[in-house]
């Protein structure tokens, strides 16, 4: 599944790119650079860290379906319980 953002985020990050190049290498770039250093990251990086954060939700969903019934049951016919049983 390839990665696709927004044009707003894509110029965002490209931005990023150039800032953090120019912060900690020294170095300008102009935005070609920035684009393919995003498009590599995006190909390369991205799918690892899109298949952690799929791993990750998937293990918290599955907790919460485990105890579902404990957190979500609802006692019945409870109109006519007198109140020091309910």
């Amino acid at each position: 599944m390839a990665i696709h953002l927004s044009q707003d985020t894509s110029t965002q990050l490209r931005e990023s790119i150039k800032r953090f190049v120019a912060e900690h290498m020294d170095q300008d770039i102009g935005d070609l650079k920035a684009m393919m250093l995003l498009d590599f990251c995006l190909k390369e990086i991205g799918p690892s860290i899109y298949n952690k954060a799929i791993s990750d939700a998937q293990r918290y969903f599955e907790t919460k379906v485990v105890d579902l019934e404990g957190s979500c049951y609802e006692h019945e016919f409870q109109y006519w319980v007198p109140k020091s049983r309910a």
